[in-house]
């Protein structure tokens, strides 16, 4: 129950107040993705500016593993709820990223995927794409429900 408590948890300070998560506090907006595609993929955007930036002006790779990871819990959480009707929470016991490309500003965007859902293990497949659709990221997460 903690990791539940801590996660929905109250931010206080100026403009603050309300339960903000961490997708919304790094600028995540969730979208459904059209066409062929789409499927029951999970996805959403962050639309960049200077905070999301290294030194060198380009996306923070924490800021596209961020994505990712939030992005492939959710259609961990989904898939779960979907096989066993439970509607518990999935932690991510494991992530690997390649890390493709970067870029300066813009938008990216992931789109997460199930490759299996199990009773005890999801592994999901997540893609990070840049503007000009360039792929910046693939990502693998597996998890498990607590």
């Amino acid at each position: 129950m903690g990791a539940i408590r801590s996660y929905n948890r109250r931010i206080d300070g100026p403009g603050w107040g309300l339960q903000v998560t961490f997708d919304r506090y790094i600028g995540m907006e969730r979208y459904q993705e059209a066409g062929e595609q789409a499927g029951n993929a999970v996805t959403a955007a962050i639309h960049i500016e200077p905070h999301h930036c290294n030194p060198m002006g380009n996306v923070n790779g924490g800021v596209i593993i961020s994505l990712a990871d939030n992005l492939s819990t959710g259609a961990a959480n989904r898939a779960c709820f979907e096989k066993t009707g439970d509607r518990r929470f999935m932690v991510g016991i494991d992530l690997h990223a390649a890390m493709l490309a970067n870029q300066q500003g813009g938008t990216i965007r992931g789109i997460s995927r199930i490759v299996r859902a199990g009773r005890r293990v999801t592994v999901v497949r997540t893609e990070v794409w840049g503007d000009g659709d360039r792929l910046l990221a693939e990502v693998t997460t597996t998890h498990v429900p607590v």
